[in-house]
């Protein structure tokens, strides 16, 4: 994480671009998953993620009025339970648990309206990495002959980010930001169910905060 900082940093300082940090907190949101098998379906298992809070610090160098480049490091924790049935058995479980996810995060960033304007639009994309964390939030309730879920599941991914974002000038270098972003990985909540599930994970965050251009 140091190294990228300081290759940025670097770059920015070669070419004459001034800096940018600030902070954001705000929503996230886990997409779900779900999974059959047997015809007709005899197995399902499925996890419902609710939202949960999440804050972001980031910190880049403007290189033209139009393209800029950002280094982020963003934490987010949500509830998720994960359940499943086998209908054949008469068995079923739900086991509830805490997901804490950190991811690190290069992007370039694309503005639509010069710096000296008061609101400027942006889209930024950039890879990074994502580092998952789930543990047992309560005992898991099973009914009949069948396995919980492993109580703790690990996992770090590369990740992609895309976002939408705006920045508002209030006064001299301080920013007020929005963003909406898509953090998109593999997904270890998925293969974790019994019968395991098969799609990507995404975190979408709404972030509000500020940034301060110096």
């Amino acid at each position: 994480m140091r190294a990228i900082f300081l290759l940025l940093a670097g770059s920015a300082a070669c070419s004459g671009a001034d800096f940018f940090a600030g902070a954001m907190g705000g929503v996230a949101t886990l997409s779900a998953d779900a999974q059959t098998q047997g015809t007709p379906p005899n197995q399902f298992s499925a996890y419902k993620p609710q939202n949960g809070a999440v804050f972001q610090v980031f910190g880049g160098s403007h290189f033209t009025d139009y393209f800029s480049t950002q280094f982020s490091y963003g934490w987010n924790r949500n509830a998720v339970t994960l359940s499943g049935a086998d209908v054949a058995r008469q068995a079923s479980y739900e086991a509830p648990m805490r997901a804490t996810m950190h991811s690190l995060v290069a992007e370039g960033m694309v503005y639509f309206r010069p710096r000296a304007s008061r609101i400027r639009p942006y889209l930024a994309a950039g890879p990074g990495l994502s580092i998952l964390r789930a543990a047992s939030n309560g005992p898991a309730a099973l009914s009949g002959p069948i396995a919980a879920p492993d109580a703790r599941i690990e996992s770090t991914r590369p990740a992609l980010r895309v976002a939408v974002g705006i920045d508002v000038r209030l006064s001299g270098g301080l920013r007020f930001r929005y963003s909406f972003s898509e953090t998109l990985q593999r997904n270890a909540l998925s293969r974790a169910l019994r019968p395991p599930a098969q799609r990507n994970l995404a975190n979408f965050q709404n972030l509000w905060g500020v940034s301060w251009e110096f």
